[in-house]
């Protein structure tokens, strides 16, 4: 069987939520990744839906993942960030954790792309069956006064 490592997450001892922090607070040290890829297509995905998933920082607010989210909020003026604190077993457990949050992700493939796109589509822009359909549903709904 192998390790587990032991990380403890602190959120807002008031609300139990993820915690907001001061950007300027957040210590950057050596990083595994290099290339940061498209940080600007980030940034509009953070500006257009908000930070999906917290950075994660030690106590001395060191980063330990998130750096992309971190430079992303950084460019589009924030000065605060979403974060979970963590305490761990040292540097290796937390490297261990930088390489894995990395790696444990899986691309949509080329086939899942295309069905998701073509989803969005008809949403965006539904037939006349499904405009049809809509409207009598709204229009049920608001007869009988049922919210969704």
């Amino acid at each position: 069987m192998g390790r587990r490592l032991l990380l403890f997450a602190d959120a807002d001892p008031a609300t139990g939520a993820d915690m907001q922090v001061d950007i300027r607070r957040i210590r950057v040290l050596k990083r595994v990744r290099k290339d940061m890829g498209a940080i600007g297509e980030l940034a509009a995905s953070m500006a257009r839906f908000g930070q999906l998933h917290p950075v994660v920082l030690t106590r001395r607010y060191h980063l330990v993942s998130g750096h992309r989210r971190l430079e992303a909020a950084k460019s589009l003026g924030w000065t605060t960030i979403e974060a979970i604190m963590i305490r761990g077993q040292g540097k290796a457990a937390l490297l261990e954790l930088e390489l894995d949050e990395n790696l444990q992700r899986a691309q949509l493939s080329a086939d899942e792309v295309a069905d998701g796109l073509a989803r969005l589509e008809r949403l965006n822009h539904p037939g006349l069956l499904a405009r049809l359909w809509n409207a009598l549903v709204a229009w049920f709904k608001k007869l009988f006064h049922i919210e969704d």
